[in-house]
């Protein structure tokens, strides 16, 4: 098969998915290698992206999915004249960040955390599926263990959870602070 055709069956499955298909399952039906497979669904990526087009691919945890541009989300909006996606509230920021940075975490250990009850915001979070369950704890009670979803990384533009920026270490600007208090004295 030539390039344009194989590109052709490729945005045809991205397509009809609606979802995010993994590499492996691309290779395997245009019956190349993963390498080759990549290197296609990037020549289209860049297509879209060069020609401002109205849609995009992305990758999400090593799996693509065809998507609108951003840009074009206010003129979608006005013609489907749905309500504008609400936001996270601190709370919900909060509660999600410590499920990206700890997970698989129990409701108890976000909790332990935040100083306060997490029922509300876990409840919003599934709801809004940006958080799922992903098993038991192999503890008394069998708590259940919470973790991200593909829509929290499309939600942030993330391929992987790999991608987080990393945390600032508390003990490093605890130390640094005592250290410009000495000197101050």
């Amino acid at each position: 098969m030539r390039l344009a055709q194989l590109e052709a069956v490729v945005e045809s499955l991205l397509f009809i998915s609606g979802e995010a298909v993994p590499l492996t399952a691309i290779a395997q039906t245009i019956e190349m290698d993963k390498a080759t497979a990549r290197a296609i669904v990037k020549s289209l990526a860049d297509k879209y992206e060069a020609e401002q087009r109205g849609i995009r691919i992305v990758e999400i945890n090593s799996a693509y999915q065809m998507c609108t541009a951003a840009e074009c989300f206010t003129y979608i909006r006005s013609m489907y004249k749905s309500p504008q996606r609400q936001g996270l509230t601190q709370s919900l920021l909060e509660t999600l960040a410590i499920i990206a940075y700890k997970q698989p975490i129990t409701k108890g250990q976000i909790e332990e955390i935040r100083g306060v009850s997490a029922e509300h915001a876990v409840s919003k979070l599934l709801e809004k599926n940006l958080v799922c369950e992903v098993g038991r704890l192999d503890a008394p009670g069998k708590p259940i263990l919470f973790g991200t979803t593909e829509d929290f990384l499309r939600y942030f533009g993330f391929k992987s959870v790999s991608e987080l920026p990393p945390l600032e270490d508390d003990t490093g600007l605890a130390e640094q602070e005592e250290t410009e208090e000495l000197s101050e004295n």
